[in-house]
């Protein structure tokens, strides 16, 4: 029987990669697999998470707050999950790998808000994509921890390679730091599965990483 894994960590994290990683390796396997990526960025659904991110509704995350960021990463997840993605959902014999999910709202808008109303929020956030707008649960969410200063460095290191932009959440050095004590914090509250990705000052393998990921899946 297939599962919902959604993969989540910094940005910088590997998180596309080892999703890339994971599926190759059930496919070889001969398992049935859907690759999903959030947000959907070449699809309409997603258009109001890139002005979010293209800064045209402010130049920093903090213009944005938590809750209405929340609204347009999640508007994203449900269209196109009624629009394509239901039918691998519902045919229980597909494994759904998603890089991003609902985890990442649980870390970036969290991270907006005071300490004491983390725990409220994310009770409002479970409430709203689940139960409100009938999202489907993953069976597991896998958080790839990179500190902030090795995300950054690999963020900005990408950009110069390919000339990708730089979004407002990678340019705020101060956010990313709040965003990893959010998911350090959201780890513990949500049983997610914390796979530590660096030591000192250097990645881990990519295969060493993998292979952890995938001894986590197979035991689900």
């Amino acid at each position: 029987m297939g599962k919902f894994i959604a993969i989540d960590g910094l940005d910088g994290s590997g998180k596309g990669t080892q999703a890339d990683i994971l599926i190759e390796k059930l496919k070889s396997e001969g398992k049935k697999v859907r690759e999903l990526s959030f947000p959907m960025y070449e699809n309409d659904s997603s258009l109001f998470v890139r002005m979010y991110l293209d800064g045209k509704l402010g130049k920093k995350p903090s213009d944005t707050n938590a809750y209405s960021a929340s609204m347009f990463f999640a508007c994203d997840r449900y269209i196109s999950y009624k629009t394509d993605w239901i039918k691998d959902i519902e045919d229980r014999d597909t494994y759904v790998i998603a890089n991003r999910y609902t985890s990442a709202n649980a870390v970036h808008q969290l991270s907006k808000l005071p300490r004491g109303e983390w725990n409220s929020f994310l009770e409002w956030l479970w409430d709203f994509e689940f139960s409100k707008l009938g999202l489907p649960k993953p069976d597991a969410v896998i958080y790839l921890e990179v500190c902030p200063e090795i995300s950054l460095s690999l963020v900005r290191s990408r950009s110069n390679e390919t000339g990708r932009k730089i979004d407002i959440h990678e340019a705020d050095t101060e956010y990313m730091n709040k965003c990893y004590d959010a998911a350090l914090f959201s780890c513990e509250a949500l049983g997610w599965k914390r796979i530590k990705c660096y030591e000192g000052s250097s990645m881990r393998t990519r295969e060493d990483i993998a292979k952890e990921i995938y001894n986590e899946v197979s035991g689900l």
